[in-house]
């Protein structure tokens, strides 16, 4: 029984993931459906006339599912952010919140469309994603009526310190940014070499161009070693995140083992996007080989780690794959890769995968800094693993 009273009250001090996701999933919406972002332009128009607009005579399937289902997991999140803020104690009025503020949502980003070019605004689409957002909060009051949140919340309990929203956040968000295609694999955050030529661009015919450090030699491709080093740090750099949140031995090593299935399988996955099914395990020669293994024999030494520990170690291990990282160019034959999947038929998706894939790693180590900087609320004392 005291120990049940730990648990629940653990579970009840732990804030809940669903409102920070919910934040970056709100980022992605806007992004999906106000890109490109260009030749904004004012048509003369009331942006609310599309309200009373007939509807459209041509649509497809993929169209309503697309509607649906990119708002259903911000209802839902949405409700399940309000079912746990135990300022909402009716379920009605967490559904009611949920779906009124991803309706508002999309009736902002369909206004704002009548003035880019590129898209179109619908009440269709509104009405759509009205229903995507109902049916996800829906299926948030199921959950919280079957007892199912409360189950997740002592699962949690037992697995993660109070303080682990924000790693948890960025452990769900990183098989995602695995989709986007790497000159190295698990190499998450090479930004270098783009943002120097955008600077570049921006400031050509302006003084401040030659303000630019100019390099005395190009970047060189990376050896055999260095790319083992990197692969390994890649899937290291999760686990050790997980480390900094996770309670006893055995969890952090079942935790590491999943780290890298979904690490090998996400990168499996984006090989097969951007090379085609027959290329999914191209990418795993020999140096990938080696550096997964190091990865996994790493992961295995540091499992005792203490927490802070775990968290200076996190620091360090993105650093070095940083630094590692943006001293090698992208190879021609992979520029022009990207070209194609950027430009692909899933442009919203993909383009949302790429800002993700750029900047997890840059998110994962201000995170860490916040932590080893002893800001976040620390963890019970009684922790098998010492903070």
């Amino acid at each position: 029984m005291p120990e049940e009273r730990r648990t629940a009250g653990s579970a009840a001090a732990q804030k809940t993931t669903a409102w920070p996701l919910a934040l970056v999933l709100v980022c992605l919406v806007v992004y999906a459906s106000l890109y490109p972002f260009s030749e904004w332009r004012n048509q003369g128009i009331s942006p609310l006339h599309f309200l009373t607009a007939p509807w459209p005579k041509y649509w497809t399937g993929f169209d309503v599912g697309i509607n649906m289902l990119g708002y259903a997991p911000l209802g839902f999140l949405l409700a399940v952010s309000a079912l746990r803020s135990q300022r909402v104690s009716l379920a009605p009025w967490a559904i009611s919140l949920a779906v009124i503020g991803a309706a508002l949502l999309s009736l902002t980003m369909e206004s704002l469309q009548n003035y880019l070019p590129s898209r179109v605004p619908s009440n269709v689409d509104l009405l759509l994603n009205t229903l995507g957002a109902w049916l996800g909060a829906c299926c948030a009051w199921v959950l919280e009526r079957s007892g199912l949140l409360d189950r997740w919340s002592r699962v949690r309990a037992r697995w993660f310190a109070p303080d682990a929203r924000g790693a948890l956040v960025l452990l769900l968000l990183w098989p995602i940014a695995l989709l986007f295609p790497a000159a190295v694999p698990m190499g998450l955050g090479q930004v270098f070499e783009r943002l120097e030529s955008a600077l570049a661009d921006a400031l050509v015919n302006t003084p401040f161009l030659e303000w630019m450090p100019m390099r005395e030699v190009e970047l060189q491709p990376l050896v055999p070693l260095a790319e083992v080093l990197c692969v390994a740090l890649g899937i290291l750099i999760p686990c050790m995140l997980g480390y900094c949140v996770i309670r006893t031995l055995w969890q952090r090593a079942a935790f590491s083992t999943v780290v890298l299935v979904v690490g090998l399988s996400m990168s499996a996955l984006s090989a097969a996007l951007s090379y085609g099914p027959d290329h999914a395990w191209a990418w795993l020669d020999v140096p990938v080989q080696v550096g997964v293994g190091l990865a996994a024999v790493l992961a295995v030494l540091l499992l005792a780690l203490p927490r802070r520990a775990a968290a200076a170690t996190t620091l360090l291990a993105l650093s070095i794959h940083l630094a590692l990282l943006n001293q090698a160019p992208a190879d021609p034959y992979f520029a022009q890769t990207l070209q194609i999947w950027e430009q692909g038929r899933f442009i919203h998706f993909y383009g949302l995968v790429q800002w993700l894939g750029w900047f997890w790693p840059y998110a994962a180590l201000v995170y860490v800094m916040v932590r080893i900087s002893g800001q976040e609320a620390a963890p019970p004392a009684k922790s098998k693993i010492r903070p």
